[in-house]
């Protein structure tokens, strides 16, 4: 498995190349918000958070409406529906050898859910 840290490390650096995008804690777990409002991404650490009861180290995404039972449907093993953030929300694990572009399109795509039109514009530029 690879170290959490690690993993942080690289979700961290994808998120806050976004648009406006700042990073705070929720529930003790580092959290990236669009303009310090509204978040879209969660990084969940077992080990950091041993309350959730979760045994390998996720994100937890805003995702696109429909999207969530998709990924669960067609990757068990990958997504799941996590504890946070409302029905629209996906659990990706990161505990195996992410893919990550795979990644990077999650965060992506959990952006678009909560950022303003402007901050997505700039994204097609």
């Amino acid at each position: 498995m690879p170290d959490a840290s690690i993993l942080l490390a690289e979700v961290r650096m994808r998120c806050l190349a976004l648009p406006e995008v700042t990073e705070g804690l929720t529930h003790g777990g580092p959290t990236w918000f669009v303009r310090g409002r509204r978040s879209f991404v969660k990084f969940v650490d077992p080990d950091e958070h041993p309350r959730l009861a979760l045994p390998h180290v996720a994100i937890w995404a805003a995702a696109p409406p429909g999207a969530r039972q998709e990924l669960v449907a067609a990757a068990p093993d990958r997504f799941f529906a996590p504890r946070f953030g409302g029905r629209d929300w996906v659990g990706m694990r990161l505990d195996r050898e992410p893919d990550w572009e795979e990644v990077g399109e999650i965060i992506l795509d959990a952006y678009r859910q909560v950022a303003p039109r402007s901050l997505v514009a700039r994204l097609d530029v």
